[in-house]
């Protein structure tokens, strides 16, 4: 009589023990195009050539519900090879110490938020009477469903510039990119280790089976 081979019933076990670790890391992407309405609030500090500046912006119709954005201690300088403004967001740049590093939050009623950094340079547009603005934010987290975010927004903006220098200015920022989010790769669960555990014993018993007939 014929006896099957008896490595025939360890293929399964080990088929559905495998089926409980294998996954594939994946990540979801999200377009990023809108312009928020922003108010700017430059404060000097004193003894020094260095402005610290203040974003905060508004978009009702933001994507994912981002509604509300700011951009809190950066500091800017006159560049006075280009008489550009040079936004940076660690003061030591400047050679200042002692300042809070700055950053950029986006938030709407939700738990769903995105946090970043970014650099800028801005120029006085004599003619049209505006700053205007060029730069780039990193996103480098979140919270919600953003968690782990990761991704670049590249940004424009232009404010008229006050008749008054210590008076805020309005503008509109136009930010477009795109940032990502890494989906959790499954873990093996208890159930299907035990399962894996119990069919290897269950071949090992008809195994056993076999070899005395």
């Amino acid at each position: 009589m014929l006896r099957a081979s008896k490595h025939s019933f360890w293929l399964v076990p080990v088929t559905l023990v495998s089926m409980g670790i294998t996954a594939k890391a994946n990540a979801q992407i999200y377009p990023f195009d809108t312009f928020y309405d922003i108010e700017v609030t430059l404060i000097p500090i004193p003894s020094t050539n260095v402005s610290q500046a203040f974003i905060y912006g508004y978009n009702a119709n933001a994507p994912y519900g981002l509604t509300n954005f700011q951009s809190i201690n950066n500091y800017s300088r006159v560049d006075p090879a280009t008489g550009n403004l040079v936004f940076v967001q660690d003061a030591t740049q400047f050679g200042l110490q002692g300042f809070p590093i700055g950053g950029e939050e986006f938030s709407g009623s939700g738990n769903d938020k995105l946090f970043g950094n970014s650099t800028a340079i801005a120029s006085f547009n004599i003619p049209n009477g505006t700053l205007d603005g060029t730069g780039v934010v990193n996103i480098t987290g979140g919270t919600g469903r953003f968690q782990g975010a990761i991704g670049t927004l590249n940004f424009t903006e232009s404010e008229p510039l006050n008749a008054d220098p210590t008076g805020p200015l309005r503008g509109k920022t136009f930010l477009k990119g795109s940032f990502q989010v890494s989906q959790k790769i499954p873990e093996p669960t208890t159930s299907m280790a035990l399962f894996g555990v119990a069919a290897i014993a269950l071949a090992f018993l008809r195994r056993q089976q076999w070899e005395k007939q």
